[in-house]
């Protein structure tokens, strides 16, 4: 019999993807991206699902909103009186101090009350709930939590994002109105307005448009901040060096992400004509 020479097997080489040909940097960013966005999938699913820890919802929003209130204040009322001892000699210059109550508090209402404030929740509530669940995770609290019947997920993601949801909207609200009355006792360093005359003016020139748009995004704003403060603590690794970090990359990526979402909503705003 005549021996047949087999043809050698030639491996074929892999197929090569869009995802090779991209930098290793891009493709972790894509990944934490689709990683954060099935993790808010998870939460839409599970948030509105009976049983609801509404107990566990309140003190949260007492920790966050509650505990938060004096650094807001705070800070608001430094924002409102600088803004307005920054803003006045060049109005006098052009002979517009009058408009000064109108324009601060265009400026206070629509854009840097809520970016602000969001900002400063982003630091102390966002940093906060990362090294929390970061802690909890790291001790193994969360595995005892499936071992004892509870839904860990439940009980600490969906009620620390919902209660960011809820509460930082508030916030913005209260440190709006105390920046607005730091913008007054500015003008009265050098002047003299009553508090009334004073917001009378203010809202004399706020419309819907103003105040609409900027009350509807605060709620994105506290969404975004609880769920990357979760998302990093939750997911946390590596021992003790695993909690610095969350508690890092919760403030570093939720603030970038307000801004984001402050961009969007002023496109979004321009187009249906608010602004």
């Amino acid at each position: 019999m005549m021996n047949v020479i087999q043809p050698k097997y030639k491996p074929q080489p892999p197929k090569v993807t869009i995802f090779d040909r991209l930098p290793k940097s891009m493709v972790d960013f894509l990944s934490e991206a689709g990683a954060i966005s099935r993790f808010a999938g998870k939460f839409f699913k599970q948030a509105f699902r009976a049983p609801f820890e509404s107990k566990e919802l309140f003190r949260q929003s007492f920790e966050i909103g509650y505990r938060s209130l004096s650094l807001v204040a705070i800070t608001s009322f430094i924002i409102g009186l600088v803004l307005t001892l920054q803003s006045r000699p060049t109005l006098v210059e052009f002979g517009a101090e009058a408009w000064l109550p109108s324009m601060v508090g265009i400026s206070i209402i629509r854009e840097i009350g809520p970016v602000v404030i969001a900002l400063i929740c982003a630091g102390k509530i966002g940093s906060g709930i990362g090294a929390e669940l970061g802690s909890m995770k790291v001790t193994e609290q969360i595995d005892a939590m499936e071992v004892s019947g509870t839904n860990p997920f439940k009980y600490i993601v969906v009620t620390r994002i919902l209660s960011t949801t809820l509460t930082i909207p508030i916030l913005i609200i209260i440190g709006d109105a105390v920046a607005l009355y730091g913008s007054y006792l500015a003008i009265n360093i050098r002047g003299s307005v009553s508090l009334t005359f004073f917001f009378k003016q203010v809202f004399d020139s706020l419309a819907f448009s103003d105040i609409i748009p900027a009350f509807v995004k605060s709620f994105f704003f506290g969404f975004a901040i609880g769920l990357i403060g979760c998302y990093k603590g939750y997911n946390s690794n590596k021992g003790t060096e695993g909690v610095g970090r969350s508690a890092n990359s919760s403030v570093v990526i939720a603030s970038l992400l307000v801004f984001l979402i402050d961009l969007v909503a002023v496109q979004i705003t321009e187009f249906f004509g608010f602004l």
